[in-house]
């Protein structure tokens, strides 16, 4: 019996330090998208209605953004403006929708 009730807290431990992994999900899809948006183009800052609320950190991104003049058409590349934007952000410090990393280079998902 008592060896029973050992093999069952050893299960019991490994799967309580397992379940947050297994249910750790990623927030950018590998096509970088979120939620059906794309994570790339022209971005417009907005502070109401938003399409997307993000957190800017400094490790473990969902998206790693590096900011461009011209042609924002690979993953992860911004050009920021005024109007006419694909996306609108909203930059917050808690509740994000996603997280990034500003980089000068090998912009994308990690």
């Amino acid at each position: 019996m008592r060896r029973y009730s050992l093999i069952l807290i050893i299960v019991t431990m490994a799967m309580l330090l397992c379940s947050p992994a297994l249910m750790a999900k990623k927030r950018v899809a590998k096509d970088c998208t979120y939620k059906g948006k794309k994570l790339y183009g022209k971005i417009k800052v907005v502070e109401s209605s938003p399409d997307l609320k993000v957190k800017v950190v400094t490790s473990f991104p969902d998206l790693k953004v590096k900011l461009v003049d011209s042609f924002p058409n690979k993953c992860g590349q911004w050009k920021m403006v005024e109007s006419f934007p694909d996306i609108k952000i909203k930059f917050v410090e808690s509740f994000e929708d996603i997280k990034i990393k500003f980089v000068e280079s090998f912009p994308g998902v990690p």
